[in-house]
């Protein structure tokens, strides 16, 4: 399935969960991580798994564990226990081995979906990933645990772009996802009141590859699914450009509409074809 947008919830907010459902977004993510404060935990985990029992098959439900080496994670993992979610969200991952010890640790292939660059450590090991495609529902990152862990002020200019440090983790991410062909999902956009901001933001991750991005609040929907949803005209492009090199299986290169189109350019249009489902 496509995954355009992805909306966080907090698991301890089940009130919350049927509204993120009818949101639009193509998956929610309970969160049992970041937006659970640890006395409310318990409280999440019974919610979450309640809730992902009713509505395992009906709808995209990813689950976001805390860190494998808190000790929170082996209560999450409990809490999971006989429930089939569409994945998992794995925080702090670092590479391969992390995903090998959280796959080892479900017993079940549920997909796993890691955030990639959390921790100084992980950003070496993000080509890694590769090495595990087949456990991946895709590759994401994030842009505030990271200059936490090592005492940065901030990822961002004055004008919301990121420092050079936190470009590098988003391309470094970009890169190992399209490696190992799964979905590149760009971070959040935190103000969720500047759809304007919001809008340019998505804009240039579909510019640079990205295939979908993760959201905080159900008004950001509609924007990404927008964003990430080529148009008619792309569209129409795309089918022009297949049909041309289908007529020239020979050629490596062709003519059309005054322009010199190569193999790049057929790939792309494959891929927009493909996610229309064409």
């Amino acid at each position: 399935m496509r995954l355009r947008s992805l909306l966080f919830v907090p698991g301890d907010r089940p009130e919350r969960f049927d509204k993120a459902l009818a949101s639009g977004a193509d998956a929610v993510i309970l969160d049992l991580e970041d937006s659970v404060a640890p006395a409310n935990k318990p409280r999440a985990r019974e919610a979450v798994h309640e809730f992902t029992r009713r509505h395992t098959g009906e709808s995209a439900l990813l689950i976001r564990i805390n860190p494998l080496a808190s000790p929170e994670s082996e209560d999450d993992l409990a809490a999971l226990s006989g429930l089939d979610p569409f994945a998992i969200m794995l925080p702090k991952a670092e590479g391969a081995a992390s995903v090998l010890k959280l796959a080892g640790s479900l017993g079940s292939e549920i997909p796993i979906l890691p955030i990639a660059t959390e921790t100084p450590s992980a950003i070496f090991e993000i080509g890694s990933y590769r090495d595990v495609a087949a456990s991946l529902c895709g590759l994401t990152w994030g842009a505030d645990d990271l200059p936490a862990a090592i005492g940065a002020t901030t990822s961002r200019r004055t004008d919301g772009r990121y420092t050079p440090p936190y470009e590098l983790a988003r391309s470094l991410t970009l890169f190992a996802a399209h490696a190992a062909a799964v979905p590149a999902i760009d971070t959040v956009y935190p103000d969720f009141r500047d759809l304007s901001g919001l809008r340019a933001y998505v804009g240039r991750a579909r510019r640079d590859g990205f295939s979908g991005m993760m959201a905080i609040h159900p008004g950001q929907v509609e924007a990404i699914n927008h964003a990430f949803t080529p148009d008619a005209s792309e569209i129409a492009w795309a089918e022009k450009v297949a049909a041309a090199f289908a007529a020239r299986p020979e050629a490596g290169v062709i003519q059309l509409d005054g322009r010199m189109l190569d193999l790049p350019h057929l790939k792309l249009a494959l891929r927009i074809l493909e996610s229309t489902g064409r």
